[in-house]
């Protein structure tokens, strides 16, 4: 038997991995360039605002060869320390400031999601971190909505089917929360499914914007909220209590109202036994939160403990530029950590589908009719080596 035709209950080869399809709900735009992407914007140049020559440097890079930067992006990122973390972002988003940049790197993110297996991804970004250039917000938005839909369209051509919808995010230290959840609900037919806030948690907590989630539920619209990752438990509480977060961008501090005593018995604390009885999603990042610090080892990380105790647990990118990641890879480390199989991928993927910002009829049928399907299929190869 081939690695590529084993049996149901044995371990997926990476193959079959890539091949399966895959749901991304935590996905940064900025976070995802391909290197020679980041270069040539770079070189090209454009304009940043008033005053500025065509053609002047768009921004200093740290290395001007893809395979370089590529490095020196994973090794600033592995530092440990979110706020480290966060810093490479001024080297993406410096060459994201112009319409047809931002379409080229949507196009390109829908595509290498498409190619990696994922069938659908929600992908977040900030519309006020892409004005110096000198467009509006309305036109951000729209840019980068084009450039997804054109994503979706080549990946089609390539064989390849997805679907993309878009996050917008507000920078929960700045003060524009509110104008952004606004700008979420005019496009949230159009492309938008919702809306998220993100940056450094210590010091920022998530009610200082108390105001455009207010709105947000007033208007019957999706959002998430960054919280457990870098903080721990008062962030996330604040984000389901007062905010009322439908999903936790990373949670993976939740462990912190989890015990494991010595005979085995686990006992939940009340804001973990909310989380898991409300089946609250978790947006788990393993390799982002390896490099933050959040968790120590694959083996390690939470994300096998609170499967094991059916929390709505999901297996996501963050940032597939600074941590060199995808889906696949990112089910290759917890199969290699944990023995998962197929069965465990569909059960994350399922978690995942179940858990988008789409009307639940179209949930319904991309689990029913492409993701269930797919796996089936992956399973049965065994019978015709």
């Amino acid at each position: 038997m081939t690695s590529q035709t084993a049996h149901p209950g044995d371990t997926p080869s990476s193959d079959q991995i890539r091949r399966a399809p895959k749901v991304l709900l935590h996905d940064h735009l900025d976070g995802g360039l391909r290197p020679a992407t980041v270069v040539e914007l770079a070189r090209d140049g454009a304009p940043q605002g008033p005053g500025d020559a065509a053609g002047a440097p768009l921004h200093r890079l740290p290395a001007t060869d893809p395979e370089k930067l590529g490095l020196w992006f994973r090794e600033a990122a592995d530092s440990g320390s979110l706020e480290r973390y966060l810093e490479t972002f001024s080297h993406t988003v410096g060459v994201m400031q112009t319409r047809d940049a931002l379409v080229r790197v949507a196009r390109e993110c829908a595509e290498d999601l498409a190619e990696d297996g994922v069938v659908y991804a929600e992908v977040r970004y900030a519309p006020e971190q892409h004005l110096e250039g000198g467009l509006s917000l309305e036109e951000v938005v729209e840019a980068v909505n084009e450039g997804f839909r054109e994503g979706e369209r080549l990946a089609r051509e390539n064989g390849h089917r997805i679907r993309v919808g878009a996050l917008l995010t507000a920078m929960r230290h700045a003060a524009r929360a509110l104008e952004i959840a606004e700008l979420a609900n005019r496009y949230r037919d159009r492309g938008v499914v919702g809306f998220d806030i993100a940056g450094a948690e210590a010091g920022y907590p998530p009610t200082r914007h108390l105001d455009a989630f207010e709105y947000l539920k007033r208007e019957n619209n999706h959002f998430t909220i960054h919280a457990g990752e870098a903080f721990g438990l008062p962030s996330i509480w604040q984000a389901l209590q007062w905010c009322g977060a439908d999903r936790l961008g990373h949670g993976v501090r939740i462990i912190d109202d989890i015990t494991v005593h010595e005979d085995g018995s686990v006992e939940l604390g009340r804001l973990a036994a909310y989380v898991r009885d409300k089946r609250i999603p978790l947006e788990l990042c393993p390799s982002s939160n390896l490099q933050t610090g959040a968790a120590s080892s694959y083996g390690e990380h939470p994300i096998g403990l609170l499967r094991r105790l059916h929390f709505r647990a999901t297996v996501n990118t963050d940032n597939r530029l600074m941590s060199h990641t995808s889906m696949s890879q990112e089910f290759e480390h917890l199969v290699e950590a944990f023995g998962y199989t197929l069965d465990d991928i569909q059960w994350f993927t399922v978690n995942a589908m179940k858990s988008a910002f789409i009307p639940f009829d179209e949930r319904l049928a991309m689990i029913n009719d492409v993701i269930k399907p797919g796996y089936a299929e992956l399973k049965s190869e065994w019978l015709f080596q």
